[in-house]
Protein backbone atom coordinates (compact mmCIF):
# COMPACT_ATOMS: atom_id res chain seq x y z
CA UNK A 1 0.00 0.00 0.00
CA UNK A 2 2.96 2.32 0.47
CA UNK A 3 3.41 2.37 -3.32
CA UNK A 4 -0.21 3.46 -3.81
CA UNK A 5 0.16 6.17 -1.17
CA UNK A 6 3.33 7.48 -2.82
CA UNK A 7 1.57 7.47 -6.20
CA UNK A 8 -1.39 9.43 -4.80
CA UNK A 9 0.91 11.91 -3.07
CA UNK A 10 2.69 12.48 -6.39
CA UNK A 11 -0.66 12.99 -8.12
CA UNK A 12 -1.74 15.48 -5.48
CA UNK A 13 1.51 17.41 -5.55
CA UNK A 14 0.35 19.63 -8.41
CA UNK A 15 -3.25 20.00 -7.21
CA UNK A 16 -4.63 23.58 -7.33
CA UNK A 17 -5.89 23.03 -3.76
CA UNK A 18 -4.15 21.25 -0.89
CA UNK A 19 -5.41 17.73 -0.12
CA UNK A 20 -4.75 15.52 2.90
CA UNK A 21 -5.49 11.80 3.29
CA UNK A 22 -6.70 10.14 6.48
CA UNK A 23 -5.70 6.51 5.93
CA UNK A 24 -7.14 3.30 7.40
CA UNK A 25 -5.61 2.77 10.81
CA UNK A 26 -5.27 6.47 11.57
CA UNK A 27 -2.17 7.45 9.59
CA UNK A 28 -2.35 10.85 7.87
CA UNK A 29 -0.66 12.08 4.72
CA UNK A 30 -0.61 15.66 3.45
CA UNK A 31 -0.59 19.15 4.98
CA UNK A 32 -2.19 19.75 8.37
CA UNK A 33 -4.32 22.67 7.13
CA UNK A 34 -5.40 21.12 3.82
CA UNK A 35 -8.41 22.61 2.01
CA UNK A 36 -9.75 19.11 1.25
CA UNK A 37 -9.53 16.03 3.49
CA UNK A 38 -10.31 12.53 2.23
CA UNK A 39 -10.97 9.96 4.98
CA UNK A 40 -10.65 6.26 4.07
CA UNK A 41 -11.94 3.39 6.17
CA UNK A 42 -10.56 0.66 3.86
CA UNK A 43 -7.75 0.22 1.35
CA UNK A 44 -9.78 -0.62 -1.81
CA UNK A 45 -11.20 2.90 -1.85
CA UNK A 46 -7.66 4.25 -1.79
CA UNK A 47 -6.82 2.16 -4.85
CA UNK A 48 -9.89 3.64 -6.57
CA UNK A 49 -8.52 7.13 -5.92
CA UNK A 50 -5.11 6.12 -7.27
CA UNK A 51 -6.72 4.87 -10.51
CA UNK A 52 -8.56 8.17 -11.04
CA UNK A 53 -11.98 6.49 -10.88
CA UNK A 54 -13.75 9.57 -9.61
CA UNK A 55 -17.22 8.11 -10.15
CA UNK A 56 -16.47 5.10 -7.96
CA UNK A 57 -14.93 7.37 -5.33
CA UNK A 58 -18.16 9.42 -5.40
CA UNK A 59 -20.14 6.21 -4.87
CA UNK A 60 -17.91 5.32 -1.92
CA UNK A 61 -18.70 8.75 -0.44
CA UNK A 62 -22.45 8.33 -0.94
CA UNK A 63 -22.32 4.88 0.66
CA UNK A 64 -20.28 6.27 3.60
CA UNK A 65 -17.14 4.28 2.82
CA UNK A 66 -15.17 7.49 2.26
CA UNK A 67 -15.45 10.83 4.05
CA UNK A 68 -14.86 14.09 2.22
CA UNK A 69 -14.37 17.44 3.95
CA UNK A 70 -13.97 20.85 2.34
CA UNK A 71 -15.96 23.25 0.19
CA UNK A 72 -17.57 21.75 -2.90
CA UNK A 73 -15.63 24.13 -5.13
CA UNK A 74 -12.31 23.00 -3.65
CA UNK A 75 -13.36 19.34 -3.80
CA UNK A 76 -14.17 19.66 -7.52
CA UNK A 77 -10.82 21.35 -8.25
CA UNK A 78 -9.06 18.42 -6.60
CA UNK A 79 -11.27 15.86 -8.40
CA UNK A 80 -10.57 17.38 -11.81
CA UNK A 81 -6.84 17.27 -11.10
CA UNK A 82 -7.00 13.57 -10.16
CA UNK A 83 -8.63 12.51 -13.42
CA UNK A 84 -6.21 10.57 -15.67
CA UNK A 85 -7.46 12.51 -18.74
CA UNK A 86 -10.59 13.98 -20.26
CA UNK A 87 -13.71 12.05 -19.16
CA UNK A 88 -15.39 12.68 -22.51
CA UNK A 89 -16.33 9.26 -23.92
CA UNK A 90 -14.15 8.05 -26.80
CA UNK A 91 -15.17 4.41 -27.35
CA UNK A 92 -16.39 4.43 -30.95
CA UNK A 93 -16.31 0.69 -31.68
CA UNK A 94 -19.32 -0.58 -33.64
CA UNK A 95 -20.09 -3.27 -31.04
CA UNK A 96 -20.09 -0.75 -28.19
CA UNK A 97 -22.33 1.62 -30.12
CA UNK A 98 -24.75 -1.19 -31.06
CA UNK A 99 -24.96 -2.34 -27.43
CA UNK A 100 -25.62 1.21 -26.28
CA UNK A 101 -28.48 1.50 -28.75
CA UNK A 102 -29.97 -1.83 -27.60
CA UNK A 103 -29.68 -0.73 -23.97
CA UNK A 104 -31.34 2.59 -24.86
CA UNK A 105 -34.30 0.82 -26.47
CA UNK A 106 -34.82 -1.37 -23.42
CA UNK A 107 -34.51 1.53 -20.95
CA UNK A 108 -37.18 3.82 -22.40
CA UNK A 109 -40.59 2.22 -22.41
CA UNK A 110 -43.35 4.54 -21.11
CA UNK A 111 -43.51 2.55 -17.86
CA UNK A 112 -39.76 2.65 -17.24
CA UNK A 113 -39.53 6.33 -18.15
CA UNK A 114 -42.26 7.12 -15.61
CA UNK A 115 -40.42 5.22 -12.86
CA UNK A 116 -37.12 6.88 -13.75
CA UNK A 117 -38.58 10.39 -13.74
CA UNK A 118 -40.34 9.81 -10.42
CA UNK A 119 -37.09 8.42 -8.95
CA UNK A 120 -35.48 11.83 -9.46
CA UNK A 121 -38.21 14.48 -9.35
CA UNK A 122 -40.37 12.99 -6.60
CA UNK A 123 -37.59 12.95 -3.99
CA UNK A 124 -39.21 15.87 -2.13
CA UNK A 125 -40.62 19.19 -3.31
CA UNK A 126 -39.46 20.84 -0.09
CA UNK A 127 -35.92 19.59 -0.72
CA UNK A 128 -35.79 21.16 -4.18
CA UNK A 129 -37.32 24.38 -2.82
CA UNK A 130 -34.28 24.84 -0.56
CA UNK A 131 -31.89 25.41 -3.45
CA UNK A 132 -33.93 26.29 -6.55
CA UNK A 133 -35.29 29.78 -7.28
CA UNK A 134 -38.81 30.67 -6.02
CA UNK A 135 -40.38 29.47 -9.31
CA UNK A 136 -38.51 26.14 -8.98
CA UNK A 137 -37.12 26.36 -12.51
CA UNK A 138 -34.94 23.24 -12.68
CA UNK A 139 -32.99 23.97 -15.87
CA UNK A 140 -30.24 26.26 -17.15
CA UNK A 141 -30.76 29.94 -16.33
CA UNK A 142 -29.92 32.75 -18.74
CA UNK A 143 -27.59 35.38 -17.27
CA UNK A 144 -28.42 38.07 -19.79
CA UNK A 145 -26.68 40.60 -17.50
CA UNK A 146 -23.63 39.64 -15.37
CA UNK A 147 -25.07 40.94 -12.09
CA UNK A 148 -28.29 38.94 -12.22
CA UNK A 149 -29.35 36.78 -9.29
CA UNK A 150 -30.41 33.19 -9.94
CA UNK A 151 -34.10 34.16 -9.73
CA UNK A 152 -33.62 37.01 -12.21
CA UNK A 153 -31.66 34.80 -14.59
CA UNK A 154 -34.35 32.13 -14.50
CA UNK A 155 -37.02 34.68 -15.39
CA UNK A 156 -34.76 35.95 -18.16
CA UNK A 157 -34.52 32.36 -19.46
CA UNK A 158 -38.29 31.90 -19.42
CA UNK A 159 -38.73 35.13 -21.35
CA UNK A 160 -35.87 34.26 -23.72
CA UNK A 161 -37.70 31.07 -24.71
CA UNK A 162 -41.05 32.85 -25.10
CA UNK A 163 -39.45 35.50 -27.32
CA UNK A 164 -37.71 32.90 -29.46
CA UNK A 165 -41.02 31.11 -29.92
CA UNK A 166 -42.72 34.43 -30.75
CA UNK A 167 -45.64 33.56 -28.48
CA UNK A 168 -48.84 35.47 -29.18
CA UNK A 169 -52.06 35.82 -27.20
CA UNK A 170 -54.54 33.05 -27.90
CA UNK A 171 -52.01 30.61 -29.38
CA UNK A 172 -52.07 26.99 -28.30
CA UNK A 173 -48.78 26.36 -26.47
CA UNK A 174 -47.46 22.97 -25.33
CA UNK A 175 -44.72 22.45 -22.72
CA UNK A 176 -43.36 18.87 -22.82
CA UNK A 177 -41.83 18.11 -19.45
CA UNK A 178 -43.29 21.12 -17.67
CA UNK A 179 -41.53 20.61 -14.33
CA UNK A 180 -42.94 22.79 -11.56
CA UNK A 181 -44.69 24.96 -14.14
CA UNK A 182 -42.31 27.91 -14.45
CA UNK A 183 -42.45 28.25 -18.25
CA UNK A 184 -46.06 27.13 -18.52
CA UNK A 185 -47.30 29.83 -16.14
CA UNK A 186 -44.93 32.53 -17.43
CA UNK A 187 -46.17 31.99 -20.99
CA UNK A 188 -49.81 32.19 -19.91
CA UNK A 189 -49.43 35.21 -17.63
CA UNK A 190 -47.06 37.28 -19.78
CA UNK A 191 -48.01 36.22 -23.32
CA UNK A 192 -51.67 35.25 -23.03
CA UNK A 193 -51.35 31.78 -24.58
CA UNK A 194 -53.60 28.78 -24.00
CA UNK A 195 -51.01 26.62 -22.24
CA UNK A 196 -50.88 22.84 -21.84
CA UNK A 197 -48.13 21.06 -19.95
CA UNK A 198 -47.28 17.42 -19.33
CA UNK A 199 -45.08 15.75 -16.73
CA UNK A 200 -44.41 12.24 -15.45
CA UNK A 201 -43.77 13.47 -11.91
CA UNK A 202 -46.69 13.12 -9.54
CA UNK A 203 -45.28 15.78 -7.21
CA UNK A 204 -44.82 18.28 -10.01
CA UNK A 205 -48.28 17.60 -11.41
CA UNK A 206 -49.90 18.28 -8.03
CA UNK A 207 -47.80 21.43 -7.50
CA UNK A 208 -48.66 22.95 -10.89
CA UNK A 209 -52.35 22.09 -10.55
CA UNK A 210 -52.35 23.91 -7.20
CA UNK A 211 -50.67 26.99 -8.74
CA UNK A 212 -53.20 27.06 -11.60
CA UNK A 213 -56.02 27.23 -9.04
CA UNK A 214 -54.26 29.82 -6.87
CA UNK A 215 -53.54 32.11 -9.84
CA UNK A 216 -57.04 31.81 -11.27
CA UNK A 217 -55.76 30.30 -14.52
CA UNK A 218 -58.21 27.41 -14.83
CA UNK A 219 -59.37 27.22 -18.43
CA UNK A 220 -56.20 28.91 -19.72
CA UNK A 221 -53.58 26.50 -18.31
CA UNK A 222 -53.74 22.71 -18.07
CA UNK A 223 -51.27 20.20 -16.66
CA UNK A 224 -51.49 16.48 -17.42
CA UNK A 225 -49.73 13.53 -15.81
CA UNK A 226 -48.79 11.66 -18.98
CA UNK A 227 -46.04 10.49 -21.34
CA UNK A 228 -45.31 12.57 -24.44
CA UNK A 229 -46.06 9.51 -26.59
CA UNK A 230 -49.68 9.57 -25.35
CA UNK A 231 -50.45 13.15 -26.43
CA UNK A 232 -53.48 13.56 -28.70
CA UNK A 233 -52.49 14.86 -32.14
CA UNK A 234 -55.94 15.80 -33.43
CA UNK A 235 -55.83 19.57 -32.75
CA UNK A 236 -52.20 20.61 -33.00
CA UNK A 237 -50.26 23.37 -31.27
CA UNK A 238 -48.98 26.70 -32.60
CA UNK A 239 -45.84 26.57 -30.46
CA UNK A 240 -44.10 23.80 -28.50
CA UNK A 241 -41.32 23.89 -25.91
CA UNK A 242 -39.39 21.06 -24.33
CA UNK A 243 -36.98 22.19 -21.60
CA UNK A 244 -34.64 19.82 -19.78
CA UNK A 245 -36.64 16.81 -20.89
CA UNK A 246 -35.15 15.21 -23.99
CA UNK A 247 -32.14 13.96 -21.98
CA UNK A 248 -34.58 11.35 -20.67
CA UNK A 249 -35.81 10.28 -24.11
CA UNK A 250 -32.87 8.05 -25.02
CA UNK A 251 -30.78 7.73 -28.17
CA UNK A 252 -32.97 5.01 -29.66
CA UNK A 253 -36.19 7.01 -29.20
CA UNK A 254 -34.92 10.37 -30.46
CA UNK A 255 -36.38 9.96 -33.99
CA UNK A 256 -39.75 8.97 -32.47
CA UNK A 257 -39.60 11.96 -30.09
CA UNK A 258 -39.02 14.54 -32.83
CA UNK A 259 -41.55 12.86 -35.13
CA UNK A 260 -44.13 13.20 -32.34
CA UNK A 261 -43.31 16.91 -31.96
CA UNK A 262 -43.62 17.36 -35.74
CA UNK A 263 -47.09 15.80 -35.75
CA UNK A 264 -48.20 17.84 -32.72
CA UNK A 265 -47.00 21.10 -34.28
CA UNK A 266 -49.24 22.96 -36.71
CA UNK A 267 -47.75 23.63 -40.17
CA UNK A 268 -45.74 26.85 -39.92
CA UNK A 269 -45.42 26.54 -36.14
CA UNK A 270 -42.27 26.76 -34.02
CA UNK A 271 -40.73 24.34 -31.52
CA UNK A 272 -37.95 24.93 -29.00
CA UNK A 273 -35.83 22.09 -27.62
CA UNK A 274 -33.65 23.11 -24.64
CA UNK A 275 -31.45 20.33 -23.29
CA UNK A 276 -28.09 18.99 -22.16
CA UNK A 277 -25.84 17.72 -24.93
CA UNK A 278 -22.63 15.69 -25.01
CA UNK A 279 -19.18 16.97 -25.95
CA UNK A 280 -18.37 13.76 -27.81
CA UNK A 281 -19.84 13.22 -31.27
CA UNK A 282 -20.24 9.53 -30.39
CA UNK A 283 -23.04 8.32 -28.08
CA UNK A 284 -21.82 7.44 -24.61
CA UNK A 285 -21.40 8.89 -21.16
CA UNK A 286 -18.69 10.62 -19.14
CA UNK A 287 -15.78 8.32 -18.32
CA UNK A 288 -13.86 7.69 -15.08
CA UNK A 289 -17.10 6.27 -13.68
CA UNK A 290 -18.79 9.70 -13.64
CA UNK A 291 -21.61 8.70 -16.00
CA UNK A 292 -22.24 5.50 -14.05
CA UNK A 293 -22.56 7.52 -10.83
CA UNK A 294 -25.15 9.89 -12.36
CA UNK A 295 -27.11 6.94 -13.77
CA UNK A 296 -27.18 5.08 -10.46
CA UNK A 297 -27.95 7.87 -8.00
CA UNK A 298 -29.46 10.79 -9.94
CA UNK A 299 -30.84 10.19 -13.45
CA UNK A 300 -31.43 6.50 -14.20
CA UNK A 301 -31.93 6.10 -17.93
CA UNK A 302 -30.50 9.50 -18.81
CA UNK A 303 -28.61 9.71 -22.12
CA UNK A 304 -26.77 12.57 -23.79
CA UNK A 305 -26.20 13.09 -27.51
CA UNK A 306 -23.99 15.51 -29.41
CA UNK A 307 -25.81 18.45 -31.00
CA UNK A 308 -25.03 17.09 -34.47
CA UNK A 309 -26.95 13.89 -33.72
CA UNK A 310 -29.86 15.85 -32.23
CA UNK A 311 -30.05 18.01 -35.37
CA UNK A 312 -29.90 14.94 -37.59
CA UNK A 313 -32.87 13.32 -35.85
CA UNK A 314 -34.75 16.62 -35.79
CA UNK A 315 -34.27 17.07 -39.55
CA UNK A 316 -35.18 13.44 -40.19
CA UNK A 317 -38.56 14.08 -38.56
CA UNK A 318 -39.36 16.90 -40.99
CA UNK A 319 -38.44 19.84 -38.76
CA UNK A 320 -36.20 22.68 -39.97
CA UNK A 321 -33.53 23.97 -37.59
CA UNK A 322 -33.74 27.78 -37.46
CA UNK A 323 -31.48 28.84 -34.62
CA UNK A 324 -29.14 26.98 -32.25
CA UNK A 325 -27.64 28.66 -29.17
CA UNK A 326 -25.03 27.23 -26.81
CA UNK A 327 -25.64 28.21 -23.16
CA UNK A 328 -22.95 25.99 -21.60
CA UNK A 329 -21.33 28.58 -19.24
CA UNK A 330 -24.78 29.75 -18.18
CA UNK A 331 -25.48 26.25 -16.91
CA UNK A 332 -22.18 26.13 -15.03
CA UNK A 333 -23.14 29.31 -13.19
CA UNK A 334 -26.68 28.01 -12.58
CA UNK A 335 -25.39 24.78 -11.07
CA UNK A 336 -22.90 26.57 -8.85
CA UNK A 337 -25.77 28.75 -7.60
CA UNK A 338 -27.78 25.59 -6.81
CA UNK A 339 -24.76 23.94 -5.18
CA UNK A 340 -23.98 26.99 -3.03
CA UNK A 341 -27.63 27.22 -1.96
CA UNK A 342 -27.76 23.54 -0.98
CA UNK A 343 -24.47 23.82 0.93
CA UNK A 344 -25.93 26.73 2.92
CA UNK A 345 -28.97 24.62 3.91
CA UNK A 346 -27.45 21.22 4.70
CA UNK A 347 -29.10 20.73 8.13
CA UNK A 348 -32.48 21.79 6.70
CA UNK A 349 -32.01 19.52 3.69
CA UNK A 350 -31.25 16.55 5.96
CA UNK A 351 -34.39 17.19 8.03
CA UNK A 352 -36.57 17.57 4.93
CA UNK A 353 -35.32 14.32 3.42
CA UNK A 354 -35.80 12.48 6.71
CA UNK A 355 -39.48 13.53 6.70
CA UNK A 356 -40.14 11.96 3.29
CA UNK A 357 -40.49 8.47 4.72
CA UNK A 358 -37.03 7.48 3.49
CA UNK A 359 -35.17 8.41 6.68
CA UNK A 360 -32.65 5.60 6.22
CA UNK A 361 -31.81 6.94 2.77
CA UNK A 362 -31.77 10.65 3.66
CA UNK A 363 -28.01 10.93 4.23
CA UNK A 364 -27.28 8.99 1.06
CA UNK A 365 -29.58 11.17 -1.07
CA UNK A 366 -28.08 14.37 0.34
CA UNK A 367 -24.50 13.22 -0.26
CA UNK A 368 -25.37 12.20 -3.82
CA UNK A 369 -26.95 15.58 -4.63
CA UNK A 370 -24.02 17.52 -3.15
CA UNK A 371 -21.64 15.76 -5.52
CA UNK A 372 -24.07 15.81 -8.45
CA UNK A 373 -24.66 19.58 -8.42
CA UNK A 374 -21.01 20.54 -7.93
CA UNK A 375 -19.74 17.84 -10.30
CA UNK A 376 -22.10 18.96 -13.06
CA UNK A 377 -21.09 22.59 -12.52
CA UNK A 378 -17.46 21.58 -13.01
CA UNK A 379 -18.35 19.50 -16.09
CA UNK A 380 -20.14 22.38 -17.81
CA UNK A 381 -17.34 24.78 -16.92
CA UNK A 382 -14.73 22.51 -18.46
CA UNK A 383 -16.74 21.71 -21.59
CA UNK A 384 -17.26 18.02 -20.86
CA UNK A 385 -20.99 18.49 -21.40
CA UNK A 386 -23.00 21.33 -22.89
CA UNK A 387 -26.46 22.90 -23.18
CA UNK A 388 -28.18 23.90 -26.40
CA UNK A 389 -31.41 25.66 -27.27
CA UNK A 390 -32.58 24.56 -30.72
CA UNK A 391 -35.39 26.47 -32.40
CA UNK A 392 -37.12 24.64 -35.26
CA UNK A 393 -40.14 25.01 -37.51
CA UNK A 394 -42.53 22.69 -39.27
CA UNK A 395 -42.52 24.28 -42.78
CA UNK A 396 -46.03 24.71 -44.16
CA UNK A 397 -45.04 24.47 -47.85
CA UNK A 398 -46.56 27.87 -48.64
CA UNK A 399 -44.02 30.19 -50.27
CA UNK A 400 -46.02 33.26 -49.18
CA UNK A 401 -46.01 32.52 -45.44
CA UNK A 402 -43.73 34.70 -43.32
CA UNK A 403 -41.83 37.97 -43.62
CA UNK A 404 -39.58 36.67 -46.41
CA UNK A 405 -40.71 34.66 -49.41
CA UNK A 406 -40.03 31.00 -48.80
CA UNK A 407 -39.92 31.30 -44.99
CA UNK A 408 -42.83 28.80 -44.79
CA UNK A 409 -43.30 29.65 -41.09
CA UNK A 410 -43.74 32.59 -38.74
CA UNK A 411 -39.98 32.79 -38.19
CA UNK A 412 -38.60 36.10 -39.61
CA UNK A 413 -35.11 34.68 -40.34
CA UNK A 414 -33.43 37.46 -38.36
CA UNK A 415 -32.68 37.67 -34.64
CA UNK A 416 -33.88 41.24 -34.25
CA UNK A 417 -37.36 40.13 -33.19
CA UNK A 418 -36.05 38.72 -29.90
CA UNK A 419 -34.89 42.01 -28.43
CA UNK A 420 -36.07 44.96 -30.55
CA UNK A 421 -34.57 48.31 -29.63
Amino acid sequence: MDAIIRRIEAQLAGSPVTVALQLPGGRRAGPANAAVILRFSDWPALATLSAGQIGQLAEDYVENRVGIEGSMRDIMLAAAHLLPGSPVASDTGWWTQMMRRAKSLAAHSPQRDARQIQFHYDVSDDFYALWLDPRRVYSCAYYREPGMSLAQAQEAKLDHICRKLMLRAGERFLDIGAGWGGLLLWAAEHYGVQATGITLSKNQHAHVHRLIEEKGLRGRVRIHLMDYRELNESQGFDKIASVGMFEHVGQANMPLYFAKIQRLLKPGGLAMNHGITAASVHPGQLGAGMGDFIGKYIFPGGELLHTSQVLRDLAGAGLEMLDTENLRPHYARTLWAWSDALESHLPDAARVLERTGRAAEAGKVLRAYRLYLAGCAMSFERGWISLHQILAARPDGNMSTGALRGAQSTYPFTREYMYPS
